[in-house]
């Protein structure tokens, strides 16, 4: 674990000097005169001047920072402020440019990497939406999708790749084991513009619920059939094997917290280690078949293009996420020490290479918070670098810039407490992010 935090703060760490480079580059560019370019905050190591600038190299590892010559006084000269609007905003974009182009190296070399995946014989349908393609077809929760057009179904990408590909109004067969009955049955996928990827209307697990014992620990906890558990103490299991070594690993005075999904309501269930140890806590889980972990990798084309991709439709897939963000904020808004959670999580569930995943999910999730149209955000600077564009280049009000930029870093700060304090009470709780 230890090994997994370091790895993380490098990782952020090169993630904001990324940042910072591109706004250091773009300033040159256009001519504002940078006095530093600083790796880390003071108290400076080393620095030596090149071209009229500074490069240093500080003491403290948090980042990275461009020190322009009159920062935001249009009166000096080579200063930012003194630019034109679309010099400036073109500075201001830098910034998140340069996070997403991380992005797209990082997750490019991710999915060329060999990685932990998890893959199965078929795919369970946890839950099938009502009046979609999938309900129409006849697919029931519980069945396992084993097949697409005679292409053999093991992940759940492979079946998002197999109804990609097809034309809007093309079915797909798709071949069903139900009951240990194996049958056909053919789907119209629709396109979903706010996911930007065809759907047929179902919801994917790793196991269902198929009987809960009379009188047992789960029943009295309140676990009915169709529910479905999806870790122990916030990390994932993937087949009984797995669920049972968590369960028996459990010390006596330790409480065992079972993370479970009712339908689209995710609840938790606590259970005395003393009673887990038994592994037999009356739940029988259906799970897809002969689900583990594989060591796959992608061809270097196909990698690339599942990075682009990836990064194009985050914008749609944060969209369509709200809902969730709603249900649980604490799971959607993290800083740094949440990032750091989940990523010692995911690489405690898939292994190290995930690292580099997480790094480009932080990336670009740097990029699109500075993006946010808030000074002293990128995207503040951005949205006043418009309106003075849109005025031909007439400066705002000094006092309305002022007033927004205040009130925008009384926001900030707001908004990081909060989300500091929500990643240390999750931390506290002992709550995970459900890998």
């Amino acid at each position: 674990m230890i090994q997994t935090i370091l790895l993380f703060i490098v990782s952020l760490f090169v993630v904001i000097v990324a940042h910072e480079l591109g706004h250091f580059i773009a300033s040159k560019r256009v001519g504002v005169a940078v006095e530093e370019f600083g790796i880390g905050f003071p108290p400076r190591i080393v620095g030596r001047m090149w071209r009229g600038t500074l490069y240093s190299i500080n003491a403290i590892p948090i980042g990275a920072f461009v020190k322009s010559k009159g920062e935001n006084d249009r009166t000096v000269e080579g200063s930012l402020a003194g630019r034109g609007p679309w010099h400036r905003l073109l500075v201001y974009a830098a910034g998140p440019l340069a996070n997403i182009l991380l992005a797209f190296i990082l997750l490019s070399v991710f999915f060329a990497l060999p990685r932990a995946v998890v893959v199965s014989d078929g795919v369970l349908v946890y839950q099938v939406q009502e009046n979609t393609p999938a309900y129409e077809s006849g697919l029931q929760s519980g069945d396992i999708i084993v097949s697409a057009d005679g292409r053999a179904i093991r992940t759940w990408q492979n079946l998002q790749t197999a109804l990609a590909v097809e034309a809007p109004g093309d079915s797909v067969e798709i071949g069903v084991l139900r009951n240990d009955t194996q049958r056909h049955m053919t789907v119209t996928p629709e396109f979903a513009p706010e996911l930007g990827r065809n759907i047929i209307g179902i919801t994917l697990g790793r196991n269902i619920v198929s009987r809960v014992e009379p009188r047992s620990p789960a029943a009295q906890a309140g676990v009915s059939e169709g529910d479905s558990l999806l870790g122990v103490n916030g990390v994932g299991v993937i087949n009984q094997a797995d669920l049972a070594a968590k369960l028996t690993s459990a010390a006596d005075d330790e409480t065992l917290t079972l993370n479970m999904l009712r339908e689209e309501e995710s609840y938790t269930v606590e259970l005395a280690g003393a009673v887990a140890r038994e592994a037999d806590i009356g739940l029988e889980l259906r799970w897809a078949p002969d689900t583990r972990i594989e060591r796959m990798r992608s061809p270097i084309g196909t990698a690339v293009l599942t990075s682009a991709t990836y990064i194009v439709s985050m914008p749609a897939l944060i969209v369509a996420s709200i809902p969730l963000m709603q249900e649980d904020p604490s799971l959607a808004f993290v800083g740094p020490i949440g990032a750091g959670q989940l990523t010692v999580e995911a690489v405690q569930t898939f292994g190290l290479s995930n690292l580099v995943f997480i790094g480009g999910l932080i990336s670009i999730g740097i990029a699109l918070f500075n993006l946010i149209p808030i000074p002293p955000l990128d995207g503040g600077g951005i949205l006043v670098a418009l309106a003075e564009a849109v005025r031909r280049g007439k400066p705002l009000s000094e006092r309305a810039v002022r007033f927004a930029y205040a009130a925008g870093t009384a926001l900030l700060i707001t908004l990081i407490i909060l989300i500091t304090m929500s990643d240390l009470l999750r931390l506290i709780e002992g709550r995970g992010f459900g890998l």
